[in-house]
């Protein structure tokens, strides 16, 4: 049987359950602010991999790749004993990026199209999963996160790039983020605004424990209105 309450979405009994996000979701597509030449003049990308202490030989996921700005980096980075995984849901953009890949040669990259409430990835794959500029995108976020829980290697990391502003406008509230990852099993580990990313950077690792999906407890709009307060105040406060 088939229904609905507030605040879940319900389907076949033999299918798991997932709140729905209290919050507005911004449209797809690309939301790109500038060339790869300008992101790299500001060193976006050598930031973002510092940060996440990205090392040759690891394997990383460039989750909604788009047109590989990331995915390219990472594969130069990880080098010839690391491996790039580029998802997205875009097929004509994961045939773009193929061909890209193709071009450069880059051997040790992979293709593989996700699901909008599912990132496909494999289980105990990954010591970093990059989402960058897209998270926003997430239509069902509790359940794209739980799924992807499994694939994080022991001491594996998520990597998050946003900016701060509503989530139908290309953005989160860092609060409502960190809310979000918590409700679907993950930790905090690490959080810097930077001028480079023309955004802020999060990492989260996964919880010792993924809660079972009914247990999910949504982040509510009104905390992310008392987020928003919140960092108003600490930014007057620090002025």
């Amino acid at each position: 049987m088939l229904g609905a309450c507030k605040g879940q979405v319900l389907v076949d009994d033999d299918e798991p359950r997932f709140p729905e996000p209290d919050r507005a979701v911004s449209d797809l597509g690309s939301n790109q602010f500038s060339t790869e030449d300008q992101r790299d003049s500001r060193g976006e990308a050598k930031t973002v991999m510092d940060l996440a202490e990205i090392e040759d030989g690891m394997t990383v996921a460039d989750i909604g790749a788009g047109n590989g700005y990331y995915t390219v980096r990472l594969a130069e980075r990880v080098g010839a004993d690391g491996r790039v995984l580029a998802q997205d849901i875009d097929r004509d953009a994961l045939n773009h990026l193929g061909r890209r890949i193709e071009r450069q040669r880059l051997e040790n990259v992979s293709i593989r199209k996700g699901e909008l409430a599912d990132p496909k990835l494999p289980e105990n794959s990954f010591d970093r999963i990059f989402m960058v500029h897209m998270y926003h995108e997430i239509a069902q976020p509790y359940e794209f996160l739980w799924r992807m829980w499994p694939a994080l290697r022991k001491g594996g990391q998520v990597i998050v790039v946003d900016i701060d502003r509503a989530t139908d406008k290309h953005g989160i509230d860092p609060l409502l983020l960190s809310c979000e990852f918590k409700a679907a099993g993950y930790e905090l580990v690490t959080f810097k605004d930077s001028p480079e990313l023309a955004g802020y950077y999060a990492q989260f690792k996964a919880a010792a424990t993924r809660p079972e999906p009914g247990e999910i407890q949504p982040c509510r709009g009104e905390r992310a209105a008392l987020g928003n307060e919140a960092q108003g105040a600490r930014k007057e406060k620090k002025a």
